[in-house]
C-alpha cells in the first residue's frame, strides 16, 4: 500500500500539468455530476417515457430499489442507498446493480440506531466513489461511514455517532460524503471531547483507502440545527477547495488537503441545506431560512472568489432577496443560466452573471429533489410522485405545452414521495422513485463520448515552499498502554505535500496541556511518552489529550483518545466536582460530576438547557466494536415541577430507559427498551413504577445467537437482592452485533431560566459476558 507521502507527491506532480485530465464521462461519482453543478453534457436523452411500452417507451429497465437521493454510476454499475424492510426487519442498505440491465450484483444491509430520523427520511445522503479503487462511500442514517469495495465487501468503517458524537435530527438532513484527492470528507454536527466538546458543525477527512483521519476542520461558529448541504470541490484562485454550506449558516471554503479555512461567509441565520455551486470564479449559494440582517426569509448569493476583501471574505456580486425561500433543493447552472427551485414549487431562472431574473415557472406545490439540466431539458421531481421534463427555451420561460409529466403509481404500503435528483450519464437518465430505480434512454441510440472540462489548474508546485505541517493520523483512539506512530507531513500554501528543505531545525514532540474549560478548570495532559513521533500511552483508561510537534516554529497537533476497555468500573469518588469523564464521547457539557448532600460523588445529566441537542444526549464510553458484554449502573431521578427525566444505559446500540412519564392507562412509570428511538423496530415497554429520590440498579446484557440476539434488561431497588426475572426481554431477528457502552439522558422539563429534573448515575460497571 503506498504511503500518504507517496500519494501526496503524486498529487503534487499532477499539479504541474497545465490542466488535469478531463473527468471520465463513464462515471458519475458526485450527485451533481462531473462538473458538480447539476449539468450533464449528455445528448440524445428522452424527453418523455412510458413504462407500459418498455424500451419503446424509453424505459431501458427498472429495478425494485427505490429511495430518496441521486444514484451513483461508476465502472458499469449503478449504486443507490435506500431504506429496506419493515417491522423488525426495517433497516437501510446499499444496492449495486448492473448499469446495462439493472440486475442485482449485491446489497449491503445495516441497522438504524441512535437517531431520531424516522423511516420516511432514511437514506437521504447521496453516495460518492473512487473510480481508481472502485470503493463506494456512504453515510448511513445510524451514523456509520462505510467504505465498500466493488464486490460489496466492507473495507473500513467509522461510527461517526459513537466515535465523534455525530448528531442527527428528525428531518433526515445528513450531508453526503465526497471523495477527492484520495480523501473522503464528510460534515456533521458533532460533540465529542476536549476542544470538540461544544456542539458545532465540523468536517473530517479520512484516507480513502485506510479510513485513518487526515484532518479536522472546526469553523468555530455555533450550530443552529442539523443540516444537509452536500459539499463540492472546486479550484479557486489556484487552490483546490472544498465548498459547503453548514448548520451554522455559513458558506465555508476549506483547503481540501489540510482542512484549513480559506474563508467563511455567513449568509443564513439557520442551517444551510442546499449545496453550493461554482462557475468560473463565481460561487453561488441559496437558503430558505432567516437572513442574518433580518428582513425577508430566503436568499440567493453570488460571490466572486477571486476578489477577497480586507475582511478576508469574497466580494458579493449580486443577491436575490424577495421573500422567496430556497431551502429544500439545490440549484443548477448551465450555459450561463442559474436554475433554483423555491420551497413552494416555483422554478426561477436567473442570468448567472448579473442576477437578473429571466422567468419563473410553476411546476409543483411541494419539492425536495434538485433539477438536472441535460440535452436542452430540465428533469425534476416533485414530492407528490411526479417526474417533470421541461423543454428549455433559453432566456424565455418554458412552454407548458412542451412539458412532460409522469405520475408514479407505487405499490400499496410504499410511502410514495419522490425526493430524488435525476442524473444523466452514458446516454441514459437514472433516478429513483419511492419503490424503483429507473433507467431511461432512447431506443437504438448509442451514447456519444462526452468530455467534461477539467478544473482550472492549481498554482504550480514548489518543492521547497513549506507553509505548514500536519500530523498523520490526525485523530487516533487507543487502548490503555497502546501505541501510535505519527508522521509529519509538510505542506505548501495549497496543502500539497512538499519536502522540508530548510536547514535542520530542532524538532520537539510534546504532550501539551489542553486548554482550560469554560469554567476555568485545567484538564490534565495525556499520560504517556512521545519520542520522535512514537507515542506510548500510560495504562490509564478513559483519558484524552494531544500530541504536538514543533519543527522550527512550524507546529502541528493530533488528537488522542484512550477509551475504556472491558472490564471497567467507575464510581466517581475520585473525580473532581464539575468535571466530565475523560475519554468519553459527548460527555463534556452534557454530563457533569456532582457531590450530593450525603457526600456521594455521582454523574449527573445536565439539566439547564432545553435545546434538544443538550437536553437529550447519549455519551459513549467504550469503542464501537465492543461486543458480548453487560453494563450495569445505579440510577436515581428527582421530580421537579411535577416532571421527571428519562435516563438509562446503552449496550450494543440498545438502550434501557427509566421513563419519567406515567402511562395514561396504568398510571405507572415504565421501563423502555429500544434501539431506533424514532421507530418501533424494537420497543419493549413494561410497567415499573420507579419513584423519585430512590436509587435503582439497571442491568442490560446481550446474548448473541447465530442469527438472532436476546436482549435482556432488569431494574431493581438498589440494595435489594437482584431478581432472577428480567424486567424486559426480547429476541431480535436483526440484531446489533456490536456497539459502544454508554449512558442516555433526556431532561424534558428544563426551560431557558429554570433547571429541569435531575438524573444521576453511579457505580457503572462494564463486564464481559461469560463464554459458553
Amino acid at each position: 500500500m503506498p504511503s500518504v507521502r507517496m500519494l501526496a507527491l503524486v498529487l503534487a506532480v499532477l499539479a504541474l500539468v497545465a490542466r488535469a485530465p478531463a473527468a471520465r464521462a463513464a462515471d458519475w461519482i458526485h450527485w451533481r455530476g462531473p462538473m458538480q453543478n447539476g449539468h450533464s453534457l449528455e445528448k440524445n436523452l428522452p424527453g418523455e417515457f412510458d413504462p407500459t411500452k418498455g424500451k419503446e417507451g424509453n424505459v431501458v429497465w427498472t429495478a425494485p430499489y427505490g429511495g430518496r437521493c441521486a444514484p451513483l454510476v461508476m465502472d458499469g454499475r449503478v449504486y443507490v442507498i435506500q431504506g429496506t424492510g419493515s417491522g423488525l426487519e426495517e433497516a437501510e442498505q446499499l444496492v449495486c446493480v448492473d448499469e446495462q440491465n439493472g440486475k442485482l450484483h449485491w446489497s449491503y444491509r445495516v441497522n438504524v440506531f441512535h437517531t431520531d430520523i424516522v423511516s420516511t427520511r432514511v437514506a437521504w445522503a447521496p453516495l460518492t466513489g473512487d473510480p481508481a479503487t472502485g470503493h463506494v462511500y456512504a453515510q448511513t442514517t445510524g451514523g456509520e461511514l462505510l467504505c465498500l469495495d466493488k464486490a460489496g465487501k466492507l473495507v473500513w468503517k467509522h461510527s461517526l455517532t459513537e466515535e465523534y458524537g455525530r448528531a442527527s435530527g428528525y428531518g433526515g438532513r445528513l450531508p453526503a460524503p465526497i471523495f477527492d484527492s484520495g480523501l473522503v470528507i464528510v460534515g456533521m454536527i458533532s460533540s465529542s471531547w476536549g476542544d470538540f466538546s461544544r456542539g458545532a458543525n465540523r468536517f473530517v477527512a479520512f484516507d480513502g483507502k485506510t479510513g485513518e483521519v487526515v484532518w479536522w476542520f472546526d469553523p468555530g461558529f455555533p450550530s443552529k440545527e442539523t443540516y444537509g448541504s452536500n459539499p463540492i470541490v472546486a479550484v479557486l484562485n489556484g487552490q483546490r477547495v472544498l465548498l459547503t454550506g453548514g448548520g451554522d449558516g455559513y458558506l465555508h471554503a476549506i483547503k481540501l488537503r489540510t482542512g484549513e479555512r480559506i474563508w467563511s461567509y455567513q449568509y443564513c441565520s439557520g442551517a444551510a441545506n442546499p449545496a453550493p455551486l461554482v462557475s468560473g470564479n463565481y460561487v453561488y449559494a441559496v437558503h430558505g431560512d432567516e437572513n442574518p440582517e433580518g428582513g425577508p426569509y430566503g436568499r440567493i448569493i453570488c460571490l466572486d472568489a477571486s476578489k477577497i476583501g480586507t475582511d478576508g471574505k469574497p466580494e458579493l456580486v449580486w443577491e436575490y432577496r424577495k421573500s422567496v425561500r430556497f431551502g429544500l433543493t439545490s440549484p443548477a447552472i448551465a450555459d450561463g443560466l442559474l436554475y433554483a427551485a423555491d420551497d413552494v414549487g416555483d422554478l426561477h431562472c436567473f442570468n448567472a452573471k448579473s442576477g437578473k431574473e429571466l422567468w419563473k415557472y410553476r411546476y409543483a406545490n411541494e419539492v425536495r429533489g434538485s433539477p438536472l439540466i441535460a440535452d436542452g431539458k430540465l428533469y425534476i421531481n416533485d414530492v407528490q410522485r411526479r417526474m417533470l421534463i421541461l423543454t428549455l427555451n433559453g432566456n424565455s420561460k418554458p412552454d407548458e405545452g412542451d412539458t412532460f409529466e409522469f405520475r408514479f403509481k407505487e405499490p400499496k404500503g410504499i410511502y410514495s414521495e419522490t425526493n430524488g435528483t435525476p442524473i444523466a450519464v452514458n446516454g441514459r437518465v437514472y433516478f429513483v422513485s419511492a419503490a424503483s430505480l429507473w433507467c431511461l434512454g432512447l431506443p437504438n441510440t448509442k451514447p456519444e463520448v462526452v468530455k467534461y472540462p477539467s478544473l482550472p489548474p492549481e498554482t504550480p508546485y514548489k518543492d521547497d515552499a513549506v507553509a505548514g505541517a500536519r500530523l498523520f493520523p490526525a485523530d487516533v483512539v487507543l487502548k490503555p498502554s497502546g501505541k501510535a506512530k505519527f508522521q509529519v507531513v509538510y505542506v505548501d500554501a495549497n496543502g500539497r505535500e512538499v519536502k522540508d528543505t530548510r536547514p535542520s531545525p530542532p524538532a520537539t514532540w510534546a504532550l501539551p496541556l489542553p486548554a482550560k474549560t469554560p469554567t476555568g478548570a485545567q484538564p490534565p495532559a495525556l499520560q504517556g511518552k512521545i519520542d520522535n513521533g512514537e507515542l506510548a500511552v500510560a495504562p490509564v483508561p478513559a483519558q484524552q489529550g494531544y500530541v504536538e510537534f514543533d519543527g522550527g516554529g512550524i507546529k502541528a497537533r493530533a488528537r488522542v483518545r484512550v477509551a475504556a476497555q472491558i472490564s471497567w468500573k467507575q464510581d466517581f469518588e475520585k473525580a473532581p466536582a464539575g468535571s466530565s469523564p475523560g475519554g468519553w464521547v459527548n460527555a463534556n457539557g452534557k454530563f457533569t460530576v456532582v457531590k450530593l448532600a450525603d457526600g456521594n460523588m455521582v454523574l449527573m445529566k445536565n439539566n439547564n438547557d432545553p435545546r434538544p441537542p443538550l437536553a437529550k444526549a447519549n455519551t459513549f464510553i467504550t469503542l464501537p466494536d465492543s461486543a458480548n458484554y453487560t453494563i450495569q449502573a445505579d440510577l436515581m431521578g428527582t421530580r421537579v415541577r411535577d416532571g421527571m427525566a428519562d435516563f438509562g444505559i446503552i449496550n450494543s446500540r440498545y438502550t434501557l430507559v427509566l421513563d419519567g412519564k406515567t402511562d395514561p392507562d396504568s398510571k405507572k412509570r415504565q421501563v423502555r427498551l429500544f434501539s431506533w428511538e424514532a421507530r418501533p423496530r424494537i420497543t419493549r415497554i413494561e410497567d415499573f413504577d420507579w419513584q423519585p429520590d430512590v436509587w435503582y440498579t439497571a442491568k442490560l446484557t446481550i446474548e448473541q445467537k447465530e442469527k438472532t440476539a436476546i436482549v435482556r434488561g432488569k431494574v431493581w431497588k438498589r440494595g435489594d437482592p437482584e431478581p432472577e426475572a428480567w424486567t424486559v426481554e426480547f429476541e431480535d431477528p436483526s440484531p446489533n452485533r456490536v456497539g459502544s457502552a454508554g449512558l442516555y439522558g433526556y431532561v424534558t422539563n428544563s426551560t431557558a431560566t429554570l433547571t429541569g429534573a435531575n438524573c444521576y448515575y453511579d457505580n457503572i460497571a462494564i463486564t464481559p459476558n461469560a463464554k459458553k
